[in-house]
């Protein structure tokens, strides 16, 4: 049965907001939330970036029931891979077996910050592959050293950790990196309706779970989401590998001027008002192979969409 789940967006809103939402969604009925792990925003109309690691602990405290996922966290370059399993084990055990933890190889937006290089994607995935080694130790409770490639352990324990593994998927855009997931963690992440990553993952012997992030603005109008979605998320109309490699907000900015709104109605985001829409989409995405499928709803107005889920949307798929 496929589970539907609401985005907290960590670009969007402070912890203290987004532990609200995450309350508010479990009470409309989603069956899971996934919340994102930014050092920056996108452009700075966004306006905020918590640590994700302090608003989980708040998440954890504030819901019952609800699965809670991090989508996606890059344990590689602006947080050491001992420190990202620390985080882990420690909101493993306050979710318990509601947690699943996503890792992916980045954007240089975020890990630039320490002034480390960013290196090339091959590069990025063969530092993910050693990182989830040493996470993996670690999360066994027992001292760890490792002497690697790109890391250094020393006689590290974590004494506060899950009884079980934490339940790890991955991001993947390309064949190369689907492979990757199917290899070595428990399932597959995606942003969008992508067929081709889905093939990829089970053509590689993947099968765990499949998450599809669906991007959108329920308004009262769809010209009222459509500039919501300019103002507030005109990165998501950005082509190619330019999510990856940009640095800053500002060079965001700079690339959001090649936007325009009739890009936002053909970048396959829902807008229109329509419980119809928005069902669509979702079936979509079930369609194209994903059995866990989720909406970021891009603006301000979250009372007013997740009414809207609650009341139009979720009812159609019980």
């Amino acid at each position: 049965m496929t589970k539907l789940g609401y985005t907290l967006s960590s670009e969007e809103f402070g912890p203290t907001e987004l532990v609200d939402i995450a309350r508010r969604a479990e009470e409309a009925g989603f069956d899971f939330l996934s919340i994102s792990d930014h050092f920056h925003p996108w452009v700075s109309a966004q306006g905020e970036s918590p640590f994700v690691w302090s608003t989980l602990g708040g998440i954890a405290t504030a819901t019952d029931e609800i699965e809670v996922g991090v989508g996606v966290t890059c344990p590689t370059i602006r947080i050491h891979p001992v420190n990202v399993a620390h985080a882990v084990a420690t909101v493993d055990e306050m979710l318990g077996d509601r947690f699943t933890f996503g890792v992916g190889t980045g954007e240089n937006l975020n890990e630039h910050v320490t002034g480390e290089r960013w290196p090339e994607h091959d590069v990025r995935l063969e530092m993910l592959d050693e990182a989830m080694d040493v996470m993996r130790s670690l999360w066994t409770g027992e001292t760890t050293s490792h002497h690697g490639e790109h890391y250094t352990v020393g006689n590290a324990r974590l004494y506060t950790v899950p009884d079980e593994q934490p339940t790890t998927i991955g991001s993947a855009f390309g064949p190369q990196t689907a492979e990757w997931v199917a290899d070595t963690v428990d399932g597959l992440w995606c942003s969008g309706p992508k067929s081709e990553p889905v093939e990829a993952y089970e053509d590689a012997g993947g099968d765990g779970p499949k998450y599809s992030q669906l991007h959108g603005c329920y308004a009262d109008s769809e010209e009222e989401a459509i500039d919501t979605i300019y103002e507030q998320w005109p990165n998501g109309s950005l082509p190619g590998e330019l999510g990856q490699e940009l640095p800053t907000p500002a060079h965001f900015e700079q690339a959001a001027q090649m936007v325009e709104k009739e890009d936002i109605a053909e970048a396959g985001t829902t807008t229109a008002p329509d419980p119809q829409a928005h069902i669509d989409s979702i079936e979509q995405a079930i369609d194209a192979g994903y059995d866990h499928v989720y909406f970021h709803q891009i603006g301000p107005e979250q009372e007013k969409a997740l009414e809207f889920y609650e009341g139009e949307v979720l009812p159609s798929f019980e």
